[in-house]
């Protein structure tokens, strides 16, 4: 400035002169003393460690059947977090109800009626009206994606207990018996596990009687893969976890959360503590201090299980973590699940480093399925040549099929690895349920593809469906018959991958929408679909997005029937 501009400046001469003050304030969200007292009864002498936020915002939804702001605002004070850190992570869950300020309070009891593939091709859409119909002021219902039980559809949560087979007036009754916590089904216990020869494979790896070496070798001649979907080599994982320098960790994989999967749940119900030697078996051969399990929430009775039988397991090992996850598909993505363990939103990690390189807490991480995991005494004890006797069309091994739809005998089917669908469903399943014939099957879940009954006599393994744009995943079968509308059955697909978007990459979060909103026309615009779903195949973070048209792009390649009366509009 010139001078006498500068002469214009006021000058004060004691600090403070000439500013208007206004009255002292406090800033931000102001704590709620009797939220504060609530949340510090919960938490009672729980550690406040970060990464536990998840596991305390489960307090506070089982305790009150919502989370309030007060109760968000004082969980951020007792854990010295800011309330943007712990409003971010409870809004990111589906199943943290959060009420913001000026918002009506949730009814004390919800019903959540499973919509996803094989639950609405039983109906889940009238079963959804009738029950919202029949339901009182203090009780709330709403759709749900997948929740594992996809052989009894269709299925509905009451609380946390579960409705197979479910009809209006059995949900109903339910809801207003009480009866909203999860039956506990009868399963092997420690000491029955024992008594049959459990955990002596694990007590002669860590006495060195087997040497870890021995153990791998066996693994590898069996070519146990990852059963949760990728297929990975399991004893290479190991030894990539073993190369990197400690102290390393293991997480457990047990968010199956894919549409028409529930293998996990079958063998944690019935047989736990063969995963868990297998599990404390791979934390031995990797050398991890700790373990955490990470367990669906939609489990409440696997969850009961693993509690009561952790507690049973003699002194010794590592540390056993149990996270309980909060409803969003995708943290089964390994990444996405690192995130949630920590505490965080389960937003997937850009890669590389990898999991086994840089993992949970920035440490070297083996990542394990529980399948994979409840295979490992049987490949060891009774040889890798008993497995790879196993096997049909060229393939070697075992699988373990969740089927559903419209056959007899829906379930989790033991079959040979490389069996074919016609196979599987005669063979396996009793054949096709009366008055229904095969007209299309899904071989991987809802990631998975969908085919055409004329393609009956593919080997349903890895490697033998990607180059039909398919692929096998965890092996969730979901059988169509000619009662079923295909591009239906597709575009509920999309929905839920629309649904269950994560949001962080502009391909998945609008690709998936967009698909939908294209696909609910009668008349699909292939050209704009396939260009769309090209785009997040090359450009989504994870396996979400880069995989959600693949229910598409089948249908559009092998179901020309399905657009052959109007014709595709351009």
């Amino acid at each position: 400035m010139n001078g006498d501009q500068h002469n214009t400046v006021r000058r004060f001469d004691h600090p403070g002169e000439g500013i208007r003050r206004a009255k002292p304030a406090p800033k931000g969200r102001q704590l709620d003393p009797k939220a504060m007292e609530e949340i510090e009864t919960l938490l009672g002498d729980r550690s406040r460690q970060r990464d536990l936020l998840i596991e305390h915002l489960h307090l506070i939804q089982d305790a009150y059947h919502q989370i309030s702001a007060a109760h968000l605002a004082a969980l951020a004070d007792a854990m010295r977090l800011s309330f943007a850190e712990v409003f971010e992570t409870a809004t990111f869950y589906a199943h943290f109800d959060v009420v913001k300020d000026g918002e009506p309070s949730i009814p004390p009891l919800t019903i959540r009626v499973c919509d996803s593939l094989t639950c609405a091709l039983f109906g889940a859409e009238k079963l959804l009206h009738a029950v919202k119909a029949g339901a009182g002021p203090q009780v709330r219902v709403v759709r749900a994606p997948c929740v594992g039980r996809c052989d009894t559809a269709p299925v509905a949560e009451v609380g946390h207990s579960f409705v197979d087979h479910a009809t209006p007036a059995a949900v109903l009754e339910a809801a207003e018996s009480g009866h909203i916590h999860p039956d506990v089904p009868n399963y092997a216990d420690y000491a029955a596990y024992v008594a049959k020869g459990g955990y002596k494979l694990l007590d002669r790896v860590r006495s060195g009687a087997l040497p870890v070496e021995t153990l791998l070798q066996a693994l590898d001649g069996a070519s146990l893969r990852g059963l949760g979907g990728a297929g990975f080599p399991t004893a290479r994982k190991w030894r990539s976890v073993l190369g990197e320098p400690g102290p390393r960790l293991m997480a457990v994989n047990g968010d199956e959360g894919e549409p028409g999967t529930f293998k996990d749940r079958f063998y944690l119900e019935s047989d736990p503590h063969r995963f868990l030697e297998g599990m404390l078996i791979g934390a031995h051969v990797v050398e991890a201090s700790d373990v955490y399990i990470y367990l669906r929430d939609e489990y409440p009775a696997s969850r009961i299980i693993l509690e009561r039988e952790i507690a049973k397991l003699p002194p010794g090992g590592p540390v056993i973590h149990l996270r309980r996850g909060a409803g969003a598909y995708i943290c089964g993505e390994e990444s996405s699940m690192l995130e949630s363990l920590e505490g965080k939103r389960g937003l997937p990690r850009h890669k590389p480093p990898f999991p086994f390189q840089i993992g949970l807490f920035n440490r070297a991480t083996l990542i394990n399925n529980i399948e994979t995991l409840f295979w490992v005494r049987d490949i060891v004890e009774k040889g890798p040549d008993w497995w790879t006797s196993h096997g049909r069309n060229d393939r070697k091994g075992l699988r373990s099929y969740s089927v559903s739809g419209r056959v007899k005998s829906p379930g989790v089917k033991l079959a040979p690895a490389g069996v074919t669908i016609r196979e599987l469903i005669d063979e396996f399943c009793g054949g096709m349920a009366d008055g229904h014939t095969l007209r299309a099957y899904l071989p991987g879940g809802a990631s998975g593809g969908i085919l055409p009954a004329s393609m009956d006599d593919i080997p349903l393994d890895f490697g033998t469906l990607e180059k039909y744009g398919c692929f096998i995943g965890s092996a969730a079968v979901i059988v169509l018959s000619q009662e079923d509308d295909i591009k239906a059955a597709a575009l509920n697909l999309m929905r839920f991958f629309e649904d269950e978007s994560c949001g962080q990459c502009t391909p998945c979060r609008s690709g998936t929408q967009k698909a939908a909103e294209l696909m609910e026309k009668a008349d699909w615009s292939q050209d704009l679909l396939t260009e769309l779903s090209q785009v997040m195949r090359d450009a989504s973070i994870c396996g979400l997005g880069q995989a959600a048209s693949n229910p598409l792009m089948t249908v559009i390649k092998f179901f020309p029937e399905e657009f052959a009366t109007r014709g595709a509009a351009q």
